[in-house]
C-alpha cells in the first residue's frame, strides 16, 4: 500500500518562508510524478504545483504561487519538497501531496491518488 506523508507545516508571519516535504512509505518517490495541493477552510482543494517523473521532467505551478514557491526532489532523502517563500495570508490551508500515474504530471487533482494526511500552514498578517 502506497502511503505519502507530508511534514513541515507551521505558523508563520506574512513574508516568511516554509519548506514542506513529502515522503513515502512502501516505495520510493524518486521516479513518481508528485503534486502538491492545498485546501483552505470552506474551500475546495486546489492545485499548487506538480513535478513530473525524473524521466519526463517538467514542473507546473499555479499562477497564485508562481515566483514564490519552488518544487524539487531530494534524491538522497527520496522526498519531494515545496519551498514556500513570501507567504501570504491567503496561502493558509492544509497542504497535501499525492502521486499520479501520468509520468508528465497533471494539474487535475482527480488524476492523483495515495493522498497524505496533510500538513497545516497558517500565515498571520
Amino acid at each position: 500500500q502506497v502511503h505519502l506523508v507530508e511534514s513541515g507545516g507551521g505558523l508563520v508571519q506574512a513574508g516568511d518562508s516554509l519548506r514542506l516535504s513529502c515522503a513515502a512509505s512502501g516505495f520510493t518517490l524518486d521516479h513518481w510524478p508528485i503534486g502538491w495541493f492545498r485546501q483552505a477552510p470552506g474551500k475546495e482543494r486546489e492545485g499548487v504545483s506538480c513535478i513530473a517523473s525524473t524521466v519526463d521532467g517538467g514542473i507546473w505551478y499555479a499562477d497564485y504561487v508562481k515566483g514564490r514557491f519552488i518544487i524539487s526532489r531530494n534524491g538522497a532523502e527520496s522526498t519531494v519538497n515545496l519551498e514556500m517563500n513570501n507567504l501570504k495570508p491567503e496561502d493558509k490551508g492544509a497542504y497535501y501531496c499525492a502521486a499520479t500515474r501520468y509520468s508528465t504530471g497533471s494539474r487535475d487533482l482527480t488524476d492523483f491518488g495515495s493522498w497524505g494526511q496533510g500538513t497545516q500552514v497558517t500565515v498571520s498578517s
